[in-house]
């Protein structure tokens, strides 16, 4: 029987005050223990050596304090988390302030470092023990209870669940899953705070249109009055302005994808706010802005301007992604899950919603370069084939009329691409100021940059750039590559216009390739049984020819090979250590006259089932069984059969000729029975000519000869050479 839930349990404990002895809850909060759990500051940004002792100082009382948290026994861990508010409140700043992933990168010296990744796992460890019910069968909550213990006392609410998410998602995607889904399970109200909370997060984009004076909705837009302070537009904002707007979207934007990328259910949630919508408008007004001023904007650091420019390529690929999120949730899933019997909703959603996307230029092409729109409305006109194709025809044609609107190429091969007479004339008159590629623009600072090509897709770089231009040589290719970031699009592009950066106008366009640095020579490194013999020609340089032949060799006869004992000779040195081993007694040693005769009279041993002789005498040879004919076993066979005849006869005149036949069958069963053989497959596998059909014999019989094929054979002749060589008939 399992022990009762802790919300259920009673203890007795000894009053500290008065010494009487008490029943109290399990839960109660004069069982939390009084300790101040201090707040987590980040590491400091400097390295200055008195900042970075506070922190480690700080750190160290947040490590030790949540390991004796977690070691806590289960209802002493919940009294504490319940009733002790400084436990939040530690955990809260930890999540509210610890460094992200996109965040500048800071270079911290290992030992500091070490200390904060040890904070982050115990509060990770901490987060996840609060949000399990039942620890073991001895230890558990009832789960509605536990799910009011949550909500009722603040423990999770949905700001700490997008921050958990852009924290820890990365490598815990699975835990952290079960985690939130069995959160929402057990509370739903979650799910109301969630819907309530949609409008809170469109404010922020909307917050930060305002911010870059973006924000003109045409009709709800007020006119500017003539005392009014002028409106900002994203030129006039300061450096600091443009900085904390971009940083504040590239905040939002992760932390929402990590939330949905973990938690997906969401989406349904988000929908009803129309949120799809809503995104796609502040996508197409927020970018083309803050892109375009990013690039024009003269900053006086060129980092700067580089991270604002990683940021946005960054924020626009996790926004993009959330769309998708959104609609594969709300549309494609449940037609591939089968979830409903009825897909046509779905269908109609999901072409609502794009056919009111078409609009929006901008985004429609750079998620269609993402996630093909055809391909998922290929996918639908094979789910449901009542598909209206003439709305899927218009969907298309916006679709392709949004990439000729914008200029921008396809995701296509670039060589393939430029042989088109058309393709290299819009090349040739597109304006500077256009955007590279989406799928090759950099990645955030502080996210996963991707390695350089190399090798063979280095190479496919190179040859796309000589298809076009067969004269420049490979190494001036290569400086091109490497100085627009490996994306041959910019480099065909401006090997066009002539206008390359000042670098690269001072290198020689016929500039060879530059030679490969060897390898490790991993024939001289190598190591294995045939290393330094006679034949490794990789470390000598003559070898004996006439020993080498392919086939038989034709300068020995049949006669030279069956006369040389060569092999027998070096093998009966194995072979002689199986002899039987004798007692040497030396020749003219002398009798020993003090032999003691103590136990002669003693018949010691003569009532034993062994002998002497048996131990040391040799079997008799018998031809094993594998080597047996069957004319041998017939004879075996006679013979027990004239054995059990002479030892049983009975005073028969005439016997019945069916009741031998039946014994001897009898007999010979026992006998293939005691020596482990089977007996021979039954004619009804042959069965009738083809077409004639087969009868449920003839079936039966193929279906076990197709069973048991593996007994018979050679199959099992591992097992017999590895029981050869346990019992010592092979030598090893």
């Amino acid at each position: 029987m399992s022990a009762l839930p802790l919300d259920e349990l009673h203890v007795t404990e000894k009053d500290s005050v008065t010494g009487r002895v008490r029943t109290l809850p399990a839960l109660h909060p004069d069982r939390a223990v009084k300790r101040h759990f201090v707040v987590y500051v980040p590491p400091p940004a400097s390295c200055a050596p008195a900042a970075m002792e506070e922190f480690l100082e700080r750190a160290g009382f947040i490590t030790k304090d949540l390991r004796w948290l977690l070691a806590l026994p289960h209802d002493l861990f919940w009294c504490q988390v319940i009733f002790d508010e400084s436990v939040q409140k530690c955990l809260d700043s930890y999540l509210s302030s610890a460094p992200r992933k996109y965040d500048l990168p800071c270079s911290l010296p290992p030992a500091v470092q070490n200390v904060q990744d040890e904070v982050h796992q115990l509060v990770f460890l901490t987060i996840l023990r609060m949000s399990t019910h039942k620890e073991s069968k001895d230890h558990h909550i009832t789960p509605s209870v536990f799910g009011e213990i949550l909500y009722n006392n603040y423990l999770f609410d949905v700001p700490k669940l997008l921050d958990i998410c852009i924290l820890f998602g990365k490598g815990n995607s699975a835990m952290l899953q079960k985690m939130i889904c069995n959160i929402f399970k057990h509370q739903p109200s979650y799910y109301q705070d969630l819907d309530e909370s949609v409008p809170t997060l469109l404010q922020v984009f909307t917050n930060i249109l305002e911010i870059c004076g973006l924000n003109q909705e045409g009709a709800t837009a007020e006119p500017q009055k003539l005392g009014d302070k002028k409106r900002l537009t994203p030129q006039d904002m300061s450096a600091q302005e443009l900085c904390d707007a971009v940083f504040y979207l590239c905040d939002t934007s992760s932390t929402l994808w990590a939330f949905l990328e973990i938690f997906p259910e969401a989406s349904q949630t988000l929908q009803t706010h129309d949120f799809l919508t809503r995104l796609c408008t502040f996508y197409e007004q927020f970018f083309s802005e803050l892109e375009g001023t990013v690039k024009q904007r003269s900053f006086e650091d060129k980092s700067v301007q580089s991270d604002l420019w990683r940021r946005l390529s960054h924020s626009r690929k996790k926004l993009l992604k959330i769309c998708h999120v959104i609609i594969s949730e709300t549309c494609l899933r449940p037609i591939l899950e089968h979830r409903a019997e009825n897909v046509q909703p779905f269908v109609e959603d999901f072409l609502q919603i794009l056919t009111s996307l078409l609009p929006e230029r901008r985004f429609l092409c750079d998620y269609d370069e993402l996630f093909p729109i055809a391909e998922d409305v290929n996918l639908l006109q094979q789910v449901s084939p009542t598909l209206d194709e003439t709305r899927t025809a218009y969907l298309i044609q916006g679709v392709q009329s949004a990439w000729t609107d914008s200029q921008k190429p396809r995701s296509v091969s670039v060589s393939q691409t430029l042989k088109s007479t058309k393709v290299v004339a819009a090349r040739e008159h597109r304006s500077p100021d256009q955007k590279p590629h989406l799928m090759e623009e950099p990645e955030c600072m502080g996210a996963s940059a991707g390695p350089s090509p190399s090798g063979i897709e280095l190479d496919s770089l190179v040859s796309q750039v000589k298809d076009l231009f067969p004269d420049l040589g490979e190494g001036f290719i290569m400086n091109c590559l490497e100085e627009y970031r490996h994306n041959p699009e910019t480099v065909i592009n401006n090997l066009l216009e002539d206008n390359l950066t000042p670098r690269l106008q001072g290198l020689d366009r016929t500039m060879p390739r530059p030679e490969r640095p060897d390898p490790c020579p991993l024939v001289s490194s190598r190591s294995n049984v045939f290393a330094d013999d006679e034949f490794d020609v990789f470390s000598r340089d003559n070898v004996d020819t006439s020993r080498i032949w392919k086939g038989r060799n034709k300068q020995i006869t049949a006669a030279q090979v069956l006369a040389d004992k060569s092999v027998i000779t070096s093998q009966r040195g194995g072979y002689s250590q199986y002899n039987m081993v004798t007692e040497l007694i030396p020749v003219g040693a002398d009798y020993d006259d003090e032999y003691d005769d103590t136990y002669d009279g003693n018949q010691v041993g003569a009532n034993d089932a062994d002998s002497d002789d048996e131990l040391i005498s040799r079997r008799p040879f018998t031809i094993p069984q594998v080597l047996r004919s069957r004319e041998r076993e017939e004879e075996e066979i006679e013979e027990d059969e004239e054995e059990e005849e002479e030892a049983v006869k009975p005073d028969h005149f005439v016997q019945d000729p069916a009741v031998l036949r039946e014994r001897a069958e009898a007999r010979r069963a026992n006998y293939f029975a005691r020596k482990g053989f089977r007996p021979e497959p039954s004619s009804a596998v042959v069965g009738a000519n083809k077409g004639q059909g087969q009868s449920r014999e003839t079936t039966q019989e193929r279906r076990k000869k197709e069973a048991y094929k593996g007994s018979r054979a050679n199959h099992n002749r591992r097992a017999m050479a590895d029981k050869k060589r346990n019992k010592g008939m092979i030598p090893s």
